[in-house]
């Protein structure tokens, strides 16, 4: 194993302190519980099954999982996606996925319910280290919509990929633009939230709550008097008890409707 130097474990602390690994099988649990603990992990528990796992993370409160793709009684995509959508603690926290199985399908399958990283089997340690490093040194915004919960898929890096290293939206942004980014984003999640209401209400009322949140911060640091106000009324909405989609519907609708800044985020309102 590469030894990495103090400086780095101390970066790495945080995240690895304590680690939950998913896998029915025992030998390669051992593989990942040998490494983790040489990055300096103090507590690793390992659960054979999806069910068991789910039952550890809300009492372990782990700051890194990893998880085998599939297995009897488990379907690692199927165990992510009610981690991401649970209440429990560690919902956000990273999720690396391991498989002997790296196809597209497979990949895009882990991205599309939350994995944070994909480790193909069989993997060297410097292979571990580096998701490990991803996960705990190169954090990614949080999405919290409907139909997908988890890290920013625009900047999903299974290791796997061979194709142009960046899309143009993936390119450093000025400042403005990365607001309006933001705010758009935000937009279209509260749209998405609001028509996929019926489908998952709670969900729905998290996403809703997150993007109010979203949306608050950016008002106020660009100064938008018009997004503040708009922000507020659902704000008031949702402290009113407004978790029906009929309560909601007004207030997102007046923050759909708020027109684009043309002439500079700033200068809005």
């Amino acid at each position: 194993m590469l030894i990495p130097d103090r400086r780095f474990l101390a970066r790495l602390e945080p995240t690895v302190g304590r680690v939950l690994i998913v896998d029915p099988n025992a030998h390669a649990a051992r593989l990942i519980t040998d490494l983790m603990k040489g990055l300096g992990a103090r507590e690793v528990v390992v659960e054979p099954s999806e069910a068991r796992g789910l039952q550890v993370a809300g009492a372990l409160d782990p700051g890194l999982i990893f998880t085998e793709r599939s297995g009897p009684q488990l379907d690692g995509e199927s165990f992510t996606r009610t981690l991401r959508r649970s209440h429990m603690a560690c919902r956000r926290v990273p999720v690396i996925m391991v498989t002997s199985e790296a196809t597209a399908t497979t990949i895009k399958g882990a991205r599309d319910v939350g994995v944070h990283e994909f480790l193909r089997k069989p993997f060297t340690s410097a292979d571990l280290i580096k998701r490990v490093e991803n996960v705990a040194l190169k954090p990614r915004d949080w999405v919290e919509g409907v139909s997908y919960v988890g890290p920013d898929r625009r900047r999903f890096n299974s290791g796997e990929y061979s194709g142009p290293s960046k899309r143009k939206s993936d390119r450093a942004m000025g400042a403005e633009a990365e607001a309006m980014a933001v705010r758009d984003q935000a937009m279209k999640i509260l749209a998405a939230a609001l028509d996929q209401f019926d489908n998952d209400p709670p969900q729905a009322v998290r996403a809703i709550r997150q993007q109010a949140e979203t949306l608050k911060a950016l008002a106020l640091k660009v100064a938008d008097s018009r997004l503040v106000v708009a922000v507020g009324a659902l704000e008031v909405t949702l402290a009113q008890g407004g978790t029906t989609k009929a309560n909601v519907a007004a207030p997102i609708g007046q923050l759909l409707a708020l027109p684009k800044p043309v002439e500079g985020l700033k200068k809005a309102g």
